[in-house]
């Protein structure tokens, strides 16, 4: 009788472990959640860490138990993005017959999986990405800036549908440029 009664203990041990595992993922998802959503309607600096906690249905003290501020969010952000173009990234590897070939691989793949996401996001996402990239941006960089959309908008508006935002794929590609 006391095995069965220690194999019980263990058993209910076991069982709460896994419940607490449970929980605590899905306050971390509730609260990323919570950003992208926040982000997206207010913008990036806009945001408050207060803005995002009321946004889940979580206590606000439990938000410092996932994260110790708004930037280690983006940072989680910007790692689940990473995480997911690694594969895609690594089949354009396996693909590639010479770097060249790799590099407009990876280039056509980035852009494509940018458009698939901010398809499926919808258009909030502007709001978060634009302003990171032009925030800091000098006249002459803003003026570079306004070249590529135009560039972009003259021919994504000949060859792509109305569902390509010009804004987005001109920020995303002055921030690769920037970080290069």
């Amino acid at each position: 009788m006391t095995n069965a009664l220690g194999a019980q203990v263990r058993i209910s041990a076991i069982q709460s472990t896994g419940r607490r595992e449970q929980t605590k993922s899905r306050n971390r998802e509730a609260i990323l959640t919570a950003a992208k959503r926040v982000f997206a309607d207010k913008g990036y600096e806009a945001t408050t860490v207060r803005d995002i906690v009321r946004s889940t249905e979580l206590a606000s003290g439990t938000f410092y138990n996932y994260f110790k501020s708004k930037d280690e969010i983006a940072a989680a952000l910007a790692s689940d993005v990473a995480l997911r173009l690694r594969p895609i990234l690594r089949a354009q590897r396996e693909l590639a017959t010479d770097f060249e070939s790799y590099l407009n691989g990876i280039v056509h793949a980035y852009f494509q999986y940018l458009m698939e996401e901010h398809a499926n996001k919808g258009k909030g996402r502007r709001k978060v990405f634009r302003p990171l990239v032009t925030q800091a941006a000098t006249p002459a960089q803003r003026a570079v800036f306004e070249e590529i959309r135009s560039a972009l908008a003259e021919t994504l508006g000949k060859e792509l549908s109305a569902s390509c935002d010009v804004e987005f794929v001109t920020a995303s590609i002055v921030g690769i440029a920037r970080n290069v």
